[in-house]
Parts: structure tokens; sequence; C-alpha cells
């Protein structure tokens, strides 16, 4: 809880007698000589009271609530707003736990605010609030994972490496470029979090059951109080479909990251099968332990607790699929707010977890380079060149090029040390027969450059590759999406947050209209 921290704030906190609704994401500074009130969560009971201030508010300027009697019954959900404030108080989660409350406060009269109301819209509403909140959070912790994943990627842009396919040493790469091909990855997820909160991000509030209400319920402005940015526009949708895609739809975002994440550790965890990895965790603070037997090891305590992490994500992502699964519209098994935070969270923990490795990486680019070099992951250029260079086809130039590779390897040759003479006359023996040029029209010393890791790296010309000229754009490009999604996170949050202050202050006159003049 963060906290509220301005005179007006704080005004609008005593006239509820309790602490300003919209202060959860406020980040001033307190003024002078003021001390900072803490914000309550924004947890069931905090929307059902919202959703009842809202309703005392417009019901009684639109005449469907006795102006008389509104600021009344105001003070009394005003009553039970503090007392649910109160360290340690009951917040009750449901309608019909929140409802005696108000009646105990209010009186009968106050059940007068259930005009053209259910809990099926109320619940509806909150799950959506507490949704769209959890994906703002989200959202930022994606963000700050995904800045330490591209700010890494431009200091290791000229970091040469082996990347693996079918877990096997395949080509040279720039390391920087392999993980912004990472950073790609949540991009999308990005992208996916902000789609989907264009669709939870919609009141279903004065929808009542599923058919709407008789009471000409001002739904917009409903909307516009809890700062939702539209409307669910179909009264049956509103919470017997949609509430139930919502959950759905957030457990397909968090298993996205968890496989993102789990793809990466993974690919890190092979190289400490080797006797000299070329890149490891830092040792100590909680990255690496000791085995308990063997001296020697250094285990992997965080990648194991991160891959197991996001194991756990997948798993309660996967709960509101099954819950949702043959199940008639409308009923509540995928909707229980507890469990889908949890599911959220448990995304949020792995990001947080992914930031930790990568922040703790040591990379060696003098090993990578070294395993680079004492294997055949540059053969591939042998053939490109002899096809874009000197017009022999691909599949002559492979052929040639892996019976190099079958050669070294039986002979336990490393790429810098081949012989020419002997790559002449395989070379020879791959074309003999064919109407190509039967002498190897390479030079030794091109040769030997064609096998050059860094060499082949560096001279990419593809759009998308690990060049310095497009790992420089690619990192502006990735830098510039990454402050575009803190804006829209920032943005969405500074809307909810002015829409809840306005709530608070129409509110606050309604609720101090029932205070005898001192």
């Amino acid at each position: 809880m963060r906290p509220i921290l301005t005179p007006v704030c704080l005004a609008v906190a005593l006239a509820l007698g309790g602490t300003p609704a919209y202060a959860q994401s406020g980040k001033a500074a307190a003024l002078a000589g003021r001390q900072a009130v803490e914000a309550p969560p924004r947890d069931e009971f905090f929307w059902l009271g919202e959703i009842n201030k809202a309703t005392a508010v417009i019901n009684a300027e639109q005449g469907l609530l006795d102006r008389a009697m509104a600021p009344r019954l105001a003070a009394a959900v005003a009553q039970v707003i503090r007392d649910g404030n109160q360290p340690g108080a009951k917040r009750p989660a449901t309608v019909i736990t929140f409802e005696p409350l108000l009646i105990k406060a209010g009186g009968m009269d106050v059940t007068l605010l259930h005009a053209g109301r259910s809990s099926q819209d109320m619940h509806a509403t909150y799950r959506a609030a507490i949704l769209r909140d959890k994906l703002l959070q989200l959202a930022d912790r994606l963000n700050a994972t995904s800045v330490t994943l591209v700010e890494l990627a431009a200091r290791h842009a000229g970091t040469v490496v082996p990347n693996y396919t079918n877990g096997v040493a395949a080509q040279p790469n720039s390391y920087g470029h392999y993980l912004l091909g990472h950073a790609a990855g949540l991009e999308r997820d990005a992208q996916r979090i902000r789609e989907a909160c264009a669709r939870i991000d919609r009141s279903p509030m004065g929808t009542t059951v599923l058919n709407g209400t008789s009471w000409p319920l001002d739904r917009q402005r409903m909307a516009d109080y809890l700062g939702f940015a539209g409307l669910v526009e179909n009264a049956y949708d509103a919470s017997q479909i949609s509430s139930m895609d919502q959950p759905v739809e957030v457990g397909a975002i968090v298993t996205g990251i968890a496989l993102h994440a789990g793809n990466f550790i993974e690919d890190l965890m092979t190289q400490y099968a080797q006797p000299r990895p070329w890149i490891l965790l830092q040792e100590g603070g909680g990255n690496t332990y000791v085995s308990s037997a063997m001296p020697q090891k250094r285990n992997p305590g965080l990648l194991n607790s991160t891959r197991s992490d996001a194991s756990t994500a997948i798993t309660l992502a996967l709960g509101p699929v099954i819950q949702t699964h043959n199940i008639t519209p409308g009923m509540s098994d995928p909707k229980d707010v507890e469990q889908n935070s949890a599911m959220v969270d448990s995304a949020i923990t792995v990001l947080a977890k992914w930031d930790r490795v990568l922040k703790a990486l040591v990379i060696s680019p003098e090993r990578a380079l070294e395993e680079l070099n004492s294997d055949w992951t540059a053969s591939q250029e042998l053939a490109d060149v002899l096809m874009r260079k000197y017009r022999l086809p691909f599949r002559e130039g492979h052929h040639f090029a892996s019976e190099v590779v079958s050669h070294a390897r039986a002979q336990g040759i490393k790429p810098l040390d081949f012989p020419y003479a002997e790559a002449q006359r395989i070379y020879a023996e791959t074309v003999k027969g064919t109407q190509y040029q039967q002498v190897l029209p390479m030079d030794e010393a091109e040769f030997r450059a064609t096998l050059d890791p860094v060499a082949i790296v560096n001279n990419r010309a593809t759009a998308g590759g690990p060049q310095p000229t497009e790992m420089e754009r690619m990192l502006a490009q990735a830098r510039a999406r990454l402050t575009e999604q803190d804006a829209w996170v920032q943005a969405r949050r500074k809307h909810i947050d002015a829409a809840l202050a306005r709530l608070d202050g129409d509110f606050a006159k309604l609720a101090g209209a029932a205070r005898p003049a001192e």
C-alpha cells in the first residue's frame, strides 16, 4: 500500500472518515508536517464500497434515490467503509455479507441503493477491476525484466557465442542478438496484456443478472467513476460469458510468460553440464549453493527455483481453463478472485526471478569463442560463400562442408587448424564428375576467414540479423517499445486514480451533507 499525501486527499479522507479510495498508486512525498495515510487494498470490499458510493451519487442526482434521504444513506456507506479500513477489521467480499453492515449502519432504507443491482453484476465488476489492477502490476514487472534483458543485450552486442538447435551447437551468434530474440517474445506478452486489458477494462455494472433492469441506470457514469474505459455492452455477456473468459485469457498470458522464462532457463541450464561453461551464475548471494556431499559442485539454485516457479505458474494458469470446461454460462467456478490473483502473482514472481538471473549472469566471451573454434559451427558459411560468390549450388557446397567436418572430427582437427590442402582434396572429390569448377575457388586466406565466427556474425546482411548496424537499430526499437509500454501502464493507472478521485470528491460532498452544522 502506498501513502496518500496531499491536503485534498486528506480532506476527502476526513469527510469519509477513512482513507481516499484512489491513493493506491500515489507517488508524491508527504507534505511538510503531514503524516502519510495508508491506502486500503483494492480488494472486493474496496470495490463494493466504491460501487455503493457511485450508486448513491448517481442515483441521487438522477432522481432514482430521494435526494433528501441520500446523504444519510451515503453516510452509512462511509461508516461501513471506515469500519472496514480499521486495522484487523473484517472486509466482507460478497454483496450478501456487505449489505448487512450497510443495514446496521443506515437501517433498512439503505437497501434502496440496491435498485437495479445484483450480486451478479457487482461481483463481475469487482472481479474485472481487480484483474485490471493485477494486469497493470504484471505489465510493470514485465517491463522491468524486459529493460534488464535489453540493456544486457546492448552490453553484449559484440559478444560472439554458440547458439544451439536440437540441443546441439548450431551457429555462432551475438549474445546480444540472442537476448533481443527473447525480448521480442516478452514484447508479444506485453501486447497480449494490453489487448486483454482492453477487453477486461469494461464495466458490467447495471446489467443486473443477465438482461438488465427496468431502472434507467446510468451505466456509463458508473463506469467512469470506477475508472473503466468502457462498458460490457451485452447484459447477458456481462456476467455470464465475459467474466468467465477473462481469467482464461489472462491464464494464456501467464502461460506465455512462464514458457518464455522456462525456455531461457533450460537453455542456460545446459551449460552447467559442461566442465568449462562459457556462461554461469555469479556464485553466492542466493544464486548458487554448494552441494552437501560433493565439494566441487555449485548448484544453480536460482535457476532451479525460477524453473520451478514457471511450472507452478503454468499449473495455476491451466486452472481457469479446466474450471470453465463443461459448465453452463455464468457459473462461478473460474471466477475466484484469490485464485486468479495468485495466478497473475505467479507470473510476477517468475519475471522477478528471471530479472535476478539476468543480473547474476557471468559471461566469458573468450571461453565462448574457444568453444566455437573447437567445433564446426561456422561450417555453413563455407556453403554460403561458395554459392553466393562462386555460384556453386548450395547442396554441393553443403556436401563439401559436411565432408570437411566429418574428416576433421575423425582426425581430431579443429577449424583453425584444418589443412588447406585437405580442403582442396575434399572439394575436388565432392564436385568430381559434375559441370562445376573442379578446383576449390577459395584461396587459403579466404577459406580460413570464412570459418571465423566473429566475421560471420559481423558480415550478416539479413534484416534482423546480429550485425552491428542491425543491432543498433533493434536495440533502439526495443527501448522505444519499452518506453511506450511504461507510458501505457502509467496512463491507465492515472486514469483509474483520477476517476476514483472524482468519485471520492463527489461522494464526500453527499455524505458530508448528512452531518449537522457545527
